[in-house]
């Protein structure tokens, strides 16, 4: 049995899942999988209840350099004509989910910009896909309307616009203000950009700013994952997310810029966490489900106190809604009992759009089990706490056959059909979830021997 923190991470740091769904891609069952089986999931839940609402999602994959350690799907260019040919091709996909839901007016409570770089496109472009999106449907009370930017190409003209059509929470991607690793990363901006877009967007009136910082990123050291936090703190965001780097060269070619002798890994990877969540800790922020922070009275804190926290495609959400729509190249689309992903290429969208089809490329119909599953993960991701349907004997036995290691490490504890992960096994929840995980426990499925990134 390990009885320190490093045999700890020897022993838990293999490649796992980082549980944005479940099953996870690789598990999906395309063969049994069709755009017309998607459609009727989303119809039959959505008739359910209307009144629930939808989730938005929108990709915009421009971006004018690449970031060498993103894993998203991205389009490089300093070309913006692209932009309205794209902005006219998610309104027509929109048009085609509308149609499919009756053309009725829909209840919205979330849209989420995200990238790429959405600030890539010009603020009238913007305008235009948001009425577009808003255009004969109702909003929630509360609507949570937020999107990713970039501090070097974010304007005050950006900023105004958005909080004009209901923005009033943006996340900016900092990942490390060190110039070294920004080098390295193909990253840059200022501490002097973030401050502005931060006292520009505080002065038109948006009430929640994340930063977006990653640990584990090439020729980072304990000193500038330091003074990278110091600053980021000193600026008092209302929420921080400090993730680890996932390093998946071989599905993201950017990455093979730098070599794996520049990462810090195993020991050295987790003591920049220790730093890190320690600092972020004593600033006043309150620990959010996996890598987030929020500052007391924060709503994405309040939910998490409450027991209302969500986790979608998007992150962490204070926003429950059974069905997640998602918008542009490789969006992913979530209606509980199936998903479904676009196609990855601009050609292709365009192509299927001008045929009037979804531009679905894959999904997933979930069984009875697979959704079973998918709730004890999303508690444990959520509440760091799942409860066993006490009826189901046998799965039940598989589960806490995985979990006698990681009980016997100290990570999680067990009582009756409550399994909890302990203040220690935060650090390893996603090794906690592969317990839940019957696609990877199963010799026969992709998941078994695909590689996922690090867990620690």
């Amino acid at each position: 049995m390990p009885n320190n923190l490093n045999q700890l991470i020897d022993k838990y740091n293999v490649s796992t899942p980082r549980y944005t769904s479940y099953p996870t891609v690789p598990c999906w069952n395309e063969a049994g999988f069709s755009t017309q089986g998607w459609i009727g999931q989303l119809k039959k839940n959505f008739y359910r209840d209307p009144t629930q609402g939808i989730s938005i999602y929108i990709h915009l994959p421009f971006c004018e350099s690449l970031c060498t350690y993103c894993g998203c799907n991205t389009r490089i260019t300093k070309n913006h004509q692209v932009e309205e040919p794209y902005i006219n091709a998610l309104i027509q996909e929109w048009r085609l989910y509308r149609s499919i839901l009756g053309n009725q007016a829909l209840h919205i409570k979330e849209i989420h910009l995200g990238g790429g770089t959405p600030t890539f496109f010009a603020p009238e472009n913007l305008r235009q896909l948001i009425a577009a999106v808003l255009e004969g449907n109702t909003l929630d009370e509360n609507p949570s309307f937020s999107f990713e930017a970039h501090p070097a190409n974010t304007s005050a003209a950006h900023l105004s616009m958005l909080y004009e059509v209901g923005f009033r929470r943006l996340s900016l991607g900092i990942q490390d203000f060190n110039p070294d690793v920004q080098r390295v990363i193909n990253r840059k901006q200022t501490i002097e950009d973030v401050r502005g877009v931060m006292d520009q967007a505080r002065s038109i009136g948006y009430t929640s700013i994340n930063f977006d910082l990653i640990y584990g990123l090439p020729l980072q050291t304990l000193h500038s994952v330091f003074d990278t936090l110091m600053v980021a703190l000193s600026m008092k965001p209302e929420r921080i997310s400090f993730y680890s780097y996932a390093h998946v060269p071989w599905i993201k070619p950017g990455q093979r810029y730098f070599t794996e002798q520049d990462l810090p890994v195993g020991k050295e990877k987790m003591d920049l966490y220790k730093l890190g969540k320690a600092m972020i800790v004593k600033a006043g922020y309150k620990e959010v489900g996996m890598d987030h922070y929020a500052l007391p009275g924060d709503s994405l804190l309040l939910a998490a106190e409450n027991g209302k926290l969500h986790r979608n495609f998007m992150g962490y959400t204070d926003n429950y809604t059974p069905l997640l729509i998602g918008l542009g190249v490789s969006s992913i689309s979530d209606a509980w009992s199936a998903y479904a992903q676009n196609v990855k290429t601009v050609e292709e969208y365009y192509r299927l759009l001008n045929k009037e089809e979804l531009p679905i490329m894959r999904g997933h119909l979930l069984s009875t089990d697979d959704e079973q599953s998918r709730r004890y993960i999303l508690e444990m991701m959520c509440r760091e706490k799942a409860i066993l349907d006490k009826n189901d004997v046998y799965k039940n036995d598989k589960i806490h056959k995985r979990l006698l290691p990681l009980r016997a490490d100290g990570l999680v504890r067990i009582k009756g059909d409550v399994v909890t992960a302990t203040p220690k096994g935060k650090a390893f929840i996603r090794n906690v979830c592969t317990a839940f995980d019957e696609y990877l426990h199963h010799e026969e499925t992709e998941a078994s021997s695909v590689r996922f990134s690090q867990a620690v």
